[in-house]
């Protein structure tokens, strides 16, 4: 039988979601308090691989046990043993064939800044001192929905077969001193949303104007980004998935 595991996680003191040595990830605590409440060993395979520092209010992983599971008992279970920087959210009985990662059909991610120092949200948020023209910020954004090729935001390395991206939504909000950037799409590259939100904030500053931001997208040219945005403000909010693999 194949489960979903909805979490959520703080990773500020995290090297990432993905298992590697010598460096504390989400995964191998998952695993390993997954090991210790069902007795056996569990693997898992997550909807997505946040880097190092960056924050998950939802995030979906997949594993497969013979034995069938009561939800409410293994959540709670789980709770009991995983540290305060972890929590189970629920789980959910899906088809044998269900893929956390491929099985998506969008993500949404949060990134936030505040525009005062904030002894509360510094490990949360972005601080940026000066001020930023949010509606200079939204027309940029607005144009990431007129393309699909990413490269511009892209790293060099990794296993990327494609930079083409699916891009439902880019916005900006505002609430006093607080600013939360909302982009949802398809997939993601690595680390392109906060390569994305460094130079929208450059956009915002007065750096850059909004055609040279267009101009920066549609080159498809690495080095014409601006530099990542901090990863402390960032989280992984939403993953969605058909309806049709969940099972009552």
């Amino acid at each position: 039988m194949r489960y979903f595991l909805e979490i959520a996680y703080d990773g500020t003191r995290f090297h990432g979601w993905q298992v590697q040595p010598n460096a504390l990830s989400v995964q191998e605590i998952l695993e390993d308090s997954l090991t210790k409440v069902l007795r056996e060993p569990i693997n898992t395979t997550g909807s997505g691989r946040t880097d190092t520092g960056v924050h998950a209010s939802q995030q979906f992983v997949h594993f497969s046990t013979q034995q069938p599971l009561d939800p409410q008992q293994v959540v709670y279970r789980l709770n009991r043993i995983l540290p305060d920087d972890i929590s189970a959210l629920n789980l959910h009985l899906v088809q044998p064939d269900a893929h956390a990662r491929y099985d998506a059909f969008a993500r949404t991610y949060h990134y936030h800044i505040t525009l005062r120092k904030n002894p509360f949200k510094r490990l949360h948020a972005w601080y940026h001192s000066r001020p930023l023209d949010v509606e200079k910020m939204n027309e940029a954004a607005a144009i990431l929905l007129k393309y699909e090729d990413f490269t511009t935001f892209s790293k060099v390395k990794g296993d990327t077969k494609h930079y083409r991206c699916n891009m439902y939504e880019a916005v900006w909000q505002q609430a006093g001193e607080e600013l939360r950037f909302t982009i949802r799409a398809n997939r993601f590259l690595r680390g392109m949303v906060r390569l994305v939100v460094g130079t929208l904030v450059d956009v915002g500053r007065g750096k850059l104007t909004v055609e040279e931001f267009e101009q920066i997208v549609a080159s498809q040219d690495r080095s014409r980004s601006s530099g990542a945005a901090p990863s402390e403000g960032l989280f992984l909010a939403k993953v969605e998935y058909p309806s049709e693999l969940f099972i009552p």
